[in-house]
This record gives C-alpha cells, structure tokens and sequence, in this order.
C-alpha cells in the first residue's frame, strides 16, 4: 500500500512538470511506469536519439529499488526507440549504475531523479561501446535485475 501512496504523489507531480527531456511514455498502472529520455547536451553518440526507460516496482518501493531497463522499440514503429551504446549499459538494456542497487539506492530517490541521473550518465559518456562481455552476459543471465551482482569500479564513465 505504501508503494501505491508514493507512486501516486511522483506520478501527480511528474504530470505537473517533468524535468528538461523527461516524458512519460506510459503510466497506466503504478506496478510499471515508460518513460523517455533525451540527453540535452551536443553529445555525438546521443544527438537526435529518444531512449525508453522501463520502471517497474515492487510492493516494497522505495524501500527497495526499481528494476529500470532501457527498452528497444523497432525502428519501424511510429516512436523508434534504440538502446543507447554506453560501457555501463548491456544490449539488452540492462543498466549497471550503484544507484540502482539495493546497495547504492536510498528512499529519498524518485523516477525524476533516476531519470536525470541516468541522463547526466549518458552525458558524460565518451565512449561508443557496450560494457565488457556484453555478448555473454546477454545470452546468459537469467538472473532478475536487482539481482545482478555488478562491480561498480569505473567512475569515469
């Protein structure tokens, strides 16, 4: 009940005002929310491109973080929507960012605050390529998000 209570305050407010390139894509039921992203500097890898975040919550949020992943829509659908090349994102759009963590994420963050943070990450990015073995780690894990046991040692990223 107290995710539903919270979930309903960040929609009502998000639907008020959402931060520069934040929008919601798709938030019919408080269990999986969609929203889009652009990055608002002149970053190469990123100009022109809109990216699909998808939220999804458990009864124990925000106590318990999120599953955020970026989603791919076809390039032949009316709002394409590629996974962006990053070291930290996977092809499959699994994101490795602490603040994602149980570990790294505290109840005081909301979707507008992962969504900037997940912004300002893709703005510093220099570099146009997928984290280390990103083929094995696509075709093999079968564990859920919260789940992965990521390494978080590249801060300059």
């Amino acid at each position: 009940m107290f995710a539903n209570k919270r979930l309903s305050k960040e929609l009502l407010k998000l639907q008020e005002h959402v931060p520069p390139g934040v929008s919601i894509a798709k938030s019919d039921n408080l269990e999986e929310w969609q929203m889009d992203i652009k990055v608002l500097d002149d970053n190469p890898i990123y100009q022109g491109q809109t990216y699909r975040l998808k939220f999804t919550f458990s009864n124990k949020y925000p106590i318990e973080p999120p599953e955020v992943q970026f989603i791919e829509l076809p390039a032949t659908s009316d709002t394409p929507r590629p996974i962006p090349m990053h070291p930290h994102i996977y092809s499959n759009g699994i994101i490795c960012l602490d603040l994602l963590s149980s570990s790294g994420w505290s109840p005081v963050q909301t979707v507008e605050s992962v969504c900037m943070s997940i912004q300002s990450m893709l703005t510093a990015n220099s570099r146009n390529e997928r984290p280390p073995g990103d083929s094995d780690f696509v075709a093999y894990n079968r564990r859920r998000i919260r789940d992965i046991p990521f390494v978080y040692e590249d801060d300059n990223v």
